[in-house]
């Protein structure tokens, strides 16, 4: 039997932002800055290009919801 767990926790946006774009934007540096192969270097450029894409996509929400 499954169970579905809803949590409603408000957090702050800056917050949100930080983590989004962050995160990635860290692994991405570290990754091309410590590579090895061609293969990291190239997985660490996609993850730069993820974080200001998941950026623009929560913008995008925010706009559509009207906050």
């Amino acid at each position: 039997m499954a169970a579905t767990l809803f949590v409603h926790v408000r957090t702050r946006p800056d917050v949100a932002v930080a983590l989004i774009v962050g995160i990635p934007c860290v692994l991405g540096l570290v990754l091309i800055l410590l590579s090895a192969r061609r293969w990291m270097t190239t997985v660490g450029a996609f993850l730069l290009a993820v974080g200001p894409g998941w950026f623009g996509m929560l913008v995008a929400i925010q706009a559509v919801h009207g906050v």
